[in-house]
């Protein structure tokens, strides 16, 4: 039998972005991106997703971020415009938590923006009434039925 020359299965390949953790520099947008916050997760590679300048697109994850870089509804992510489908835009970069609080601190994203959301366009809990999607019954009326 052939000696193996390989370095390991898919435990190995799955360790690699222990080191990704690591500080790291605080990208800005250039002139052709925008910022923007990830309202759904659509698979094959796709997201939707909320431009700061108000519009709703259609995002594309890059090769080199596809099952490499984990992106969820609500993070806030950088995306490249294009010059041809104004409603169609490609995933540049994810910022991690802390990074997206420094974004917000700088004065790129808007104060109305909420980072620790799951999803986006969700209720606040100060909200009053707005999440009663529920039938409260009193003990009486239960002795009732």
């Amino acid at each position: 039998m052939p000696k193996n020359k390989g370095k390991g299965g898919k435990n190995r390949k799955r360790g690699k972005n222990e080191a990704d953790d690591e500080k790291r520099e605080l990208v800005f947008k250039e002139d052709g991106q925008e910022y923007a916050q990830v309202l759904r997760m659509l698979g094959n590679g796709r997201c939707e997703a909320m431009c700061i300048d108000g519009t709703k697109r259609l995002c594309h994850i890059r090769g080199k971020m596809h099952k490499k870089v984990w992106i969820a509804a609500g993070d806030i992510i950088l995306v490249g415009l294009r010059d041809y489908q104004d409603d169609k835009a490609d995933v540049i970069l994810k910022y991690m938590p802390d990074e997206a609080r420094l974004l917000k601190a700088y004065g790129e994203l808007p104060e109305n923006t909420r980072l620790n959301e799951g999803i986006a366009n969700g209720l606040d809990e100060e909200d009053e009434g707005a999440g009663d999607d529920y039938i409260e019954f009193e003990d009486e009326d239960i002795d009732k039925i």
